[in-house]
């Protein structure tokens, strides 16, 4: 009887070289701006990815003020700090990242419908 050589393959990750030679370099810091539907025709718009450096219930009162809306600052475990506002406050929210110089353009990801 012989002793056959018999590799079991395992699983398969085509993206584990990419990963490992890119450690860190193709990553960027994007403020994601989503919106949660709650019931009705009542939303929420949620506001995530801002830098530490930045006072968010300043930023928030900010927006509130500017909007006409309630909002409140929600600590995440996973996520961190997330700015939540009344309403469909996507556009809004953007417009006024970008002006008040608090990110940047190509940085801001708009989610939802």
């Amino acid at each position: 009887m012989s002793v056959l050589d018999v590799q079991i393959p395992s699983a398969f990750d085509p993206f584990a070289d990419a990963n490992a030679d890119d450690a860190g370099a193709g990553i960027k810091d994007y403020v994601h701006i989503r919106i949660q539907q709650r019931n009705g025709r009542k939303s929420l718009t949620t506001v995530q990815g801002l830098k530490k450096q930045f006072s968010y219930n300043k930023i928030l009162k900010d927006l509130k003020k500017e909007f006409c809306c309630n909002g409140t600052v929600v600590q995440d475990p996973e996520l961190g700090k997330v700015i939540q506002l009344q309403g469909d406050q996507r556009k809004n929210v953007c417009t006024f990242l970008i002006q008040a110089g608090i990110a940047k353009k190509d940085s801001i990801k708009i989610h939802g419908f």
